[in-house]
């Protein structure tokens, strides 16, 4: 009985600590200014000519693929070292640890917050993604500028929302205009999608791309990834050098196939245990599968999935390890 009901108390302050940790990254403006931009870019990108020679709707599926995982990359470093880091510099994080909080739980549950803010980000970008995949042109064809001003009219209502809000009833703005641009956005895509018609070149009708969302679900697991190793360092870190780290290593890892897959491949043992170590981002841009009107199987965003459990399994593991002994007053 006794373990039992400690196991409850637990449970519940790692829901408490994950609530409390996702709703005051959700707070910080920059989280709005990043979220915003992003999705902003992704459909700004779609109504732009490109005179690719035929091939303008897959440079801007890549292209919204692309800011949707460095957008992730920023806004999970910049989170992570708010979540931590911060609050170890600030005292926040001892005065939660004076409570019968383990730091295990305490770590875990920040983790989980900082997930949650990152697959928020990911969905308003993926709604983005797909609003571009249905707007992209051709040579043959124009920009669809009415779809374009309503997804920014959206935009400019939850704005406007949230400034509402905090002037008349006094609360924040950041959390709200958040809610009101994943709300507003998502309601005017669908709209667009299912209640409007854009005809394109040679009678062709547009339509939404739903092959981009196995990608971006890889995505988001690339991005849950990189969240382990930036709140790993940030346990120790403070925002700029979490930045260089996790920078370096999404950069490696790019290459991780050339420079450590050939000579594993040959048996050099270096090679092998460095390959190993770092992260394949490469298993998670998938960018390339969609051409031809090829599909992304989801038993390999399952295997995928595999990876990314084992490999934030051992980046939280270190994260544990670096902040058992971490002195916080």
């Amino acid at each position: 009985m006794f373990l039992v009901t400690q196991s409850l108390e637990t449970m519940r302050q790692f829901v408490t600590i994950a609530i409390n940790a996702f709703l005051e990254l959700v707070r910080q403006p920059v989280y709005l200014l990043l979220q915003t931009c992003s999705a902003g870019f992704i459909v700004f990108l779609s109504a732009v000519p490109y005179f690719g020679f035929g091939d303008d709707p897959k440079l801007v599926k890549d292209m919204a693929l692309a800011v949707t995982l460095l957008a992730g990359l920023l806004g999970a470093v910049l989170c992570a070292a708010s979540s931590v880091a911060e609050e170890i510099r600030l005292g926040t994080a001892l005065t939660v640890l004076s409570k019968p909080v383990s730091r295990t739980t305490f770590l875990l549950a920040k983790y989980a917050g900082l997930a949650g803010t990152l697959t928020l980000l990911t969905f308003t970008n993926a709604v983005a993604a797909l609003l571009s995949s249905r707007m992209a042109f051709d040579a043959y064809g124009n920009a669809d500028l009415p779809s374009l001003g309503l997804y920014f009219g959206a935009v400019a209502l939850a704005y406007l929302l949230g400034g509402f809000l905090n002037f008349f009833l006094s609360r924040p703005f950041a959390p709200n205009a958040v809610a009101g641009l994943v709300v507003l956005t998502t309601m005017a895509f669908l709209y667009i999608e299912y209640f409007t018609q854009l005809e394109k070149a040679f009678g062709d009708k547009a339509g939404v791309d739903w092959r981009l969302i196995p990608a971006l679900v890889l995505i988001l697991f690339a991005l849950w990834i990189i969240a382990a190793v930036a709140l790993a360092c940030s346990t120790r870190l403070e925002v700029i050098p979490t930045l260089a780290v996790c920078s370096a290593l999404f950069m490696v890892g790019i290459m991780s196939d050339y420079f450590f897959g050939r000579p594993a491949a040959r048996g050099i043992g270096w090679a092998q245990v460095l390959y190993t170590v770092t992260p394949n981002w490469q298993l998670f841009w998938m960018a390339d599968a969609l051409e031809n009107k090829k599909m992304i199987p989801w038993e390999y965003v399952a295997r995928a999935a595999g990876y990314l459990v084992a490999y934030v399994g051992a980046a939280l593991s270190a994260a544990l390890l670096l902040f058992e002994d971490r002195e916080l007053s």
